[in-house]
């Protein structure tokens, strides 16, 4: 079992609850959160928290892998080390010896989905006790006597031509829990180092760091999902659950109707504005639907079984633009839009989706439910 463990505490005193503030437009601690949730390696994501406040933003974000954990005043004040805390939910939830410990710091933001999977990839390949991170920095160091450290300066090396050092940049550590237990520390026994990339050297400590790293974080990692997002060139929507909550509404001469969210189809205004396409596709045939797709002025629209399902269907559309899958985003809610779920460039589903689909791998569950506004907060994610 691989467990993650964040340890967040309220009393920061340099930037008040910095673990929550906003950090390019999403609390600090939650870039980490989401960055293990897509690892696949990762079984279980622990939030180490002394804060009420801090609680509340990490469950309100309804996350598939991550519990939060009520650590000890004790081991929550200033003089407080990570390894006690490490120590004491370790101790308290009585972990298994053999069971794969990470420690990561809230306070590197920049850390992606990447970073954790290779690193416990090499972990895995059982080379070394304990993993730490680092970057290679390629500043000249020179000990307090006055004797250079790290290179020559009669014959100062040029940037291309100096290894550099390996500095600990504090992003996360890899440990069993028996060594931990052992030795009382995040590192123990053959220590492995794994390399991350140099922008990802500093830490979130003061508030010039804050504005650094935002910084960074838009040109390294931010920029990179903007270009993910300009290859949606179809958005697709299945409708039962999805743009309404599910419900079959009978009046008394048993006329039937379904309630849509005025803010959905905003959505889909905005989606025709940045150029992107839009359809649905939904097993019924009603004429509510029909109504409603002329409404959002969706360029297509498929209603009763087809053969092959709603796959079938997105393929088809897929021909008639020359576009592949992956251009496609698609946001659903039950076992029949699984199949089309999976081969799409981005999926989503509502809060209330069924268990099946919120537990597909990669797949964005929204923070709301069906028919309540989960369509609209899906195209401001591809459009933000």
């Amino acid at each position: 079992m691989v467990i993650a463990f964040i340890p967040v505490r309220g009393g920061s005193k340099s930037i008040p609850l910095k673990n929550i503030k906003p950090f390019c437009g999403k609390p600090l601690v939650c870039w980490n959160i989401e960055a293990l949730e897509q690892c696949k390696e990762v079984d279980e994501i622990i939030v180490a928290t002394d804060s009420d406040k801090i609680e509340e933003t990490v469950v309100s974000q309804a996350y598939k892998k991550t519990k939060v954990y009520h650590r000890s005043a004790e081991n929550a004040c200033d003089t407080a080390s990570t390894e006690s805390v490490m120590l004491e939910y370790i101790r308290y939830t009585q972990l298994n010896e053999d069971d794969i410990f990470m420690l990561v710091q809230a306070t590197s933001p920049l850390t992606e989905t990447l970073h954790f999977t290779e690193a416990l990839d090499m972990y895995s390949k059982g080379e070394y006790d304990s993993i730490l991170t680092c970057v290679r920095n390629y500043r000249f160091f020179w000990n307090e006597d006055g004797t250079s450290m790290n290179y020559d300066y009669e014959n100062r090396p040029r940037r291309q031509n100096f290894s550099g050092m390996l500095m600990e940049n504090g992003a996360f550590y890899i440990n069993k829990v028996g060594n931990i237990l052992d030795s009382g520390n995040r590192l123990s026994g053959h220590i492995g180092i794994y390399e991350m990339p140099e922008y990802t050297a500093t830490e979130i400590d003061e508030p010039d760091d804050w504005i650094v790293l935002e910084n960074l974080m838009r040109k390294h990692v931010l920029s990179k999902r903007k270009e993910a997002r300009k290859s949606i060139k179809l958005f697709l929507c299945d409708v039962d659950g999805t743009l309404t909550d599910g419900g079959m509404y009978y009046s008394e001469n048993g006329d039937e109707s379904k309630k849509f969210n005025t803010r959905d189809g905003m959505g889909f205004q905005l989606l025709r504005e940045a150029g992107i396409k839009t359809g649905i596709i939904t097993s019924e045939d009603t004429k509510i639907v029909e109504n409603r797709a002329k409404k959002l002025k969706v360029d297509f629209l498929y209603q009763g079984k087809r053969n092959g399902g709603k796959l079938a269907v997105a393929k088809e559309v897929c021909t008639q633009l020359s576009i592949t899958l992956d251009e496609v985003a698609y946001i659903g809610d039950d076992i029949n839009c699984i199949e089309l779920l999976e081969v799409v460039g981005i999926k989503a589903c509502p809060a209330d989706a069924c268990e099946s689909v919120k537990d597909m791998s990669c797949i964005r569950v929204m923070k709301n439910k069906g028919g309540k506004g989960c369509v609209r907060e899906f195209i401001e994610e591809i459009l933000k």
